[in-house]
């Protein structure tokens, strides 16, 4: 069972990473220019979908399951229904086109590696970017949920809620910061993230630790 679990976990990270940049680059190369934002911003929201999902599965488990059970085999289910819905995703791709930026890219026959060596700047601005973005993004999400049970002290169905609570919320605010891009611009919007993110991660996650309610660690995360 653990060299099974192993094994499910670096086939769900792989297939995660090669979707996760080539789906947001998909996205921004469809949409117009002045709705780029917006269109780009359903890249996460499908992605906090899945893990609403997910946790959805898990409180039905938790509800019907033992925790001996669920540790036992019960684990293996969220597994199986991934694994029906990457068959399904399989099928969609085979029948997506491509988009007429990447055609006129891919009529040029520069390779990728030069194109990057070429942006030395705009390369380490994007890994920089993309380096913050998903730390903070898996602190507030799939770690947070560790952090109440482990740390604060939570029980397993309480964090469980507030995590789907707090992605939610999370979802729904995506598409209305991406239309503000597209309106103000993403540097301003980026800046704020950076400052306010830096600034407050660490006194959050203090506070929690006085945290009685599940309504009060919402509202922090």
């Amino acid at each position: 069972a653990p060299i099974l679990l192993v094994f499910a976990r670096l086939l769900q990270g792989l297939s995660v990473g090669g979707e996760y940049g080539t789906s947001a680059t998909y996205l921004s190369e469809m949409a117009t220019k002045e709705r780029r934002g917006f269109y780009s911003s359903f890249q996460y929201v499908t992605l906090i979908s899945g893990q609403l999902i997910a946790l959805a599965v898990l409180i039905v488990l938790q509800n019907f399951l033992t925790t001996e059970e669920l540790y036992a085999w019960g684990w293996r289910i969220p597994f199986a229904i991934g694994a029906l819905c990457a068959v399904v995703a399989l099928y969609l791709r085979r029948g997506m086109e491509e988009t007429e930026s990447f055609t006129k890219k891919e009529k040029a026959k520069e390779s990728a590696m030069r194109t990057l060596m070429r942006h030395p700047k705009e390369l380490m601005t994007v890994v920089g970017l993309t380096m913050g973005g998903t730390l903070a993004f898996y602190t507030y999400t799939t770690y947070m949920q560790k952090y109440l049970v482990n740390t604060v002290g939570m029980s397993i169905s309480d964090s469980t809620t507030i995590s789907a609570a707090t992605l939610f919320l999370f979802m729904c605010l995506q598409p209305i910061v991406g239309g503000l891009s597209d309106k103000i611009g993403r540097r301003p919007i980026l800046i704020a993230f950076g400052i306010l993110g830096t600034l407050f991660t660490v006194p959050i996650l203090t506070t929690l630790h006085t945290v009685t309610t599940w309504w009060g660690a919402f509202f922090l995360i």
